[in-house]
């Protein structure tokens, strides 16, 4: 393998006990741009880092209509453009919400991110839950979570080659085939869960992997459920985390501190909105601002302190090294929620820190 290009100095051996890999998820907040509105200089960048490096993985996921998560509607085009800057870093949809398109359009879409990337592409789907999000597909908000399997699996078939059976413009039914064929053979593919066990075993028993979060579950409460993917006949588990770390604790606390309680707020309105995964749905502007401070401050110190990579790397490694017990094999940092973009950039080194995860040999 060829040595990282300068100025990157890093190692790019793989890390021996868990794989690590770069997650995107910005919010499209007018007052974060870049300088000259370059929204896109940090998934750019990092996922030079990451390529040069030796990261599993860069993911960026499919969201609509809403600044949370806004900067990236199609990551389709996010991974293209991604394909067009690496070399050996995989490519993957963190996620593709599969009730909002056909199939065959998946299927072509990342056939070519694919080929760009020399057969770099790989999915995660999912289901959807905020109901904006189906004004491209109203009909399917119902029935969103069987559409997700059914979708994934003929996703899967087209990508092999097999035809599926369409109605054309005049009504006739046509056996149609994705063009251009893809460069792997098998297209690896996740099942994107926020926590629901029903998920974890669906997966499992496609024999498709699990991205899932800490949001609403504990290291406790995803060992079990790991545990239920496994017995149904699942494999790779992939956990997403916000990550900043430093060399220094307080320091770290009080620099993330902005950035991650206004990026936990503005999901706030979404994640008690959506009825999520059964939840009772709860209207935002019902609650007192003092509330809704108090549930932002709360969610603050849980991640800092349990729910995330978030302080020194030895702090960190302890939270990596629980993931692994409890069956995790890859954790996706989640690196873009709002700090500045030469933050984020000059403090990657230190997530390589986490590599000796699982090592026997190595001890805090």
């Amino acid at each position: 393998m060829s040595p990282a290009p300068e100025p990157l100095r890093v190692d790019p051996a793989p890390p021996p006990g868990i794989d690590l890999s770069l997650f995107y998820f910005a919010a499209d907040d007018p007052g974060d741009r870049e300088p000259g509105g370059d929204r896109y200089r940090l998934l750019l960048d990092g996922a030079r880092f990451a390529d040069a490096a030796g990261l599993a993985a860069v993911w960026t996921p499919e969201r609509h209509f809403h600044p949370f998560g806004g900067r990236y509607p199609n990551p389709a085009v996010t991974g293209a453009a991604v394909a067009a800057v690496t070399e050996r870093v995989a490519i993957r949809a963190g996620s593709v919400v599969a009730p909002l398109h056909h199939p065959l359009r998946i299927a072509e879409e990342w056939s070519v991110v694919d080929n760009i990337s020399g057969g770099r592409a790989g999915v995660s789907f999912a289901s959807g839950w905020h109901a904006a999000d189906f004004v491209l597909a109203p009909e399917a908000y119902a029935d969103r979570r069987r559409l997700v399997l059914e979708r994934a699996e003929q996703v899967r078939r087209l990508w092999r080659g097999e035809t599926l059976t369409a109605r054309d413009g005049t009504g006739a039914e046509r056996r149609v085939r994705v063009h251009p064929r893809p460069v792997q053979p098998e297209l690896p593919i996740w099942i994107t869960s926020a926590g629901d066990v029903r998920t974890f075993r669906a997966a499992g028993a496609m024999g498709a992997g699990i991205l899932t979060h800490l949001l609403g579950q504990d290291t406790d409460d995803l060992a079990r459920k790991i545990g239920e993917y496994r017995a149904a006949g699942g494999g790779h588990v992939v956990v997403m985390v916000h990550t900043y770390l430093g060399d220094d604790e307080d320091r770290v606390r009080e620099l993330v501190r902005a950035p991650l309680t206004r990026y936990l707020r503005q999901s706030l309105g979404l994640l008690l909105g959506s009825g999520f995964d059964g939840r009772r749905r709860v209207d935002p502007a019902s609650l007192h601002p003092d509330d809704v401070e108090f549930l932002v401050r709360r969610s603050f110190e849980r991640y800092y302190d349990g729910g995330g990579l978030l302080g020194t790397p030895a702090k960190a490694r302890r939270t990596a090294e629980r993931l692994r017990r409890a069956g995790v094999d890859e954790i996706a940092c989640l690196i873009d929620f709002g700090l500045p973009a030469d933050t984020v950039l000059a403090g990657l080194e230190r997530i390589l820190e986490l590599r000796d995860v699982g090592d026997a040999r190595v001890r805090d």
